[in-house]
This record gives structure tokens, C-alpha cells and sequence, in this order.
């Protein structure tokens, strides 16, 4: 009797199902009306990934930080790394200043993994994801189903970009 190639095969099964992931693409985001600050003819993007769950240390206390995500523009094939945090309690995460275009984020989002966001960035605009979850859009009441993407709880993610 040979048990043990039963017992790989088992094994093998049970570990391609456990090590399934789902992975969630979302709309794409845009612009809002608000200027970028020093862009001039690029834009911004400013990407609320999940928290890290790690303190750290910065010069004034702890804080936590947005986890760092990967950005992969238009007709690339290598997503670069973006460290998402600017060392201070109060900062946030770190915009960044893009040329006009279609890009693509990959970032954790709260509860959901890693989630792609295509994102369209204008020229003096800034283009802000929010997946840390919670209710960060001050201005909530100006979002409606049209213009809006969510995650599948029903949370904000951002503008709707604009059809091209």
C-alpha cells in the first residue's frame, strides 16, 4: 500500500484552494475640480491606501500609516512602488505629480485585499482614492450614485472619471 501519494494529492488540493485570491477591480477614478498645487501642466494623485497596521516612528509620536501601494501607467509593464508615507502624524499620504493620463493603482483597501483602481489624472487637477474605509469625503452629500465609485460595502472611492 502506497498512502503517500493520496496524501500529496490531498495536500495539493487543499492548498491551491486556500491560497485562491480574489482580487477586486474596481471603476475608474478621476479628477475633481479642486487645483493641484505647484502641478502646473501635470496633475496629482493622492491615494488613501488601508492602513499599514504597524506604528512608527516619527519626530513628533507614533502615527500610522497608509500602507505603501504599486502604480502602473498606461502601456507599462512594471508597476512602481510608491512609499505612501511623509513621515509625519499629520501629513497623510504623499501626493504624487503625473503626467496627464490612464494609470492603474494597486493598493489594499480595508477588508478587501489588494484592489486595482484604473485612475485618469488631468493636467492642474487632483485625482484622490480613498480606500482606508471609514467616512473621509467631507463633502458626501455632493456624490451621487452617477458620479461616484464604491467598494462593494458601499463606501467611496472616488469620482467617476469622466468618459473619453
Amino acid at each position: 500500500m502506497k498512502p503517500f501519494p493520496c496524501l500529496f494529492a490531498a495536500f495539493g488540493l487543499s492548498a491551491g484552494c486556500a491560497t485562491y485570491d480574489q482580487h477586486l477591480v474596481l471603476e475608474s477614478v478621476g479628477p475633481s475640480a479642486e487645483p493641484a498645487p505647484a502641478a502646473g501642466a501635470n496633475g496629482s494623485l493622492i491615494v488613501y491606501s488601508a492602513f499599514d497596521g504597524h506604528l512608527t516612528a516619527a519626530s513628533d509620536g507614533d502615527h500610522q500609516r497608509h500602507s505603501d501601494y504599486r502604480l502602473l501607467a498606461a502601456g507599462e509593464n512594471q508597476p512602481k512602488r510608491i512609499h505612501n508615507d511623509s513621515g509625519t502624524v499629520w501629513e497623510g499620504p504623499v501626493p504624487i505629480v503625473l503626467p496627464p493620463g490612464s494609470y492603474r493603482v494597486l493598493a489594499p483597501a480595508n477588508g478587501y485585499g489588494t484592489v486595482t483602481v484604473p485612475v485618469v489624472i488631468a493636467a492642474g487637477r487632483v485625482t484622490t482614492v480613498h480606500l482606508e474605509g471609514g467616512d473621509p469625503w467631507p463633502n458626501k452629500s455632493s456624490f451621487t450614485a452617477a458620479n461616484a465609485v464604491h467598494l462593494p460595502d458601499g463606501q467611496i472611492v472616488g469620482l467617476r472619471a469622466a468618459v473619453q
